[in-house]
């Protein structure tokens, strides 16, 4: 089986000395997202340790953003960024969108071209230019996916992308309804992203909710309620969502116990790396 982690760490720094290297050492994932990073190449290779084939994109600014793929064998070929489209114009991709191909084996022994992409997709506010900015990296995204999976490869998508598609992705969904990450436009821009056929796997493995949601802010008691939102993903390519064979968020046991406000979304594929 091939495991595939994902997980906004907050900071890879900060979630290293707050525990995370024991998740990572238990989870043992075979290919590893990352999403705010906010570390340098080299202290992000500190930060995982050994035994890991690496792609990173780092902001431009110190202690913002920052995307990596990590994997147990080395990519074939790996992508950096994302091409500004739609109306908005120009748009902030540094440190949002990663990609890695690898080649992994099925069950029966052939052999597939998997692309897999971290993307951490703005925070928006509504009514501003940065929700502007929001949707056209949206929009770009979507054009993206749709451009890699023609040639017919397994294509997946994981990351922060800061939008809660229903009701059942948010505890507070009716007090959000007006608010970036759950607006009308970001919804639909996920309609239509389903529509063509990609899957969200943790919402089809999981069943019709409410949750699991995967991030909590750090204040009051949000946490210890379960108040949260689910805006942490595996999207995937319709042949890929078909080897799905479980999915699970990990979330902390207590909140003295969390390495990050996010939690890892984990999904196995009834897939294989090559030794």
């Amino acid at each position: 089986m091939l495991t595939v982690a994902s997980v906004n760490v907050n900071g890879v720094r900060a979630a290293v000395r707050r525990g995370m290297g024991a998740w990572l050492a238990e989870r043992h994932p075979d290919v590893l997202c990352l999403q705010e990073v906010r570390a340098g190449d080299d202290e992000l290779a500190r930060a995982l340790g050994p035994g890991w084939h690496t792609v990173h994109e780092e902001a431009p600014t110190k202690g913002q953003a920052g995307v990596a793929v990590g994997a147990r064998v080395s990519p074939s070929a790996v992508r950096l960024g994302l091409a500004p489209r739609g109306p908005a114009g120009a748009f902030d991709d540094t440190g949002r969108w990663v990609e890695a191909d690898l080649e992994v084996t099925s069950c029966g022994g052939g052999s597939q071209l998997l692309t897999v992409i971290s993307g951490y997709v703005h925070a928006g506010r509504a009514g501003t230019a940065r929700q502007a900015e929001k949707e056209a990296f949206l929009a770009a995204a979507a054009c993206r996916l749709d451009a890699l999976a023609a040639d017919g490869r397994h294509v997946l998508l994981t990351g922060d992308l800061n939008v809660a598609h229903s009701a059942a992705d948010l505890a507070n969904w009716k007090g959000n309804v007006s608010k970036a990450g759950f607006l009308p436009s970001e919804r639909e821009w996920f309609d239509r992203l389903l529509e063509r056929g990609w899957v969200d796997v943790v919402r089809t493995l999981a069943g019709g909710g409410p949750g699991p949601y995967s991030w909590w802010t750090w204040r009051g008691t949000a946490f210890d309620r379960d108040v949260g939102w689910r805006i942490d993903y595996q999207i995937a390519s319709a042949g890929l969502a078909a080897l799905a064979v479980n999915a699970e968020i990990d979330r902390a046991p207590s909140y003295a116990a969390r390495w990050s406000d996010h939690a890892s979304v984990v999904v196995r594929y009834d897939l294989d790396l090559p030794p």
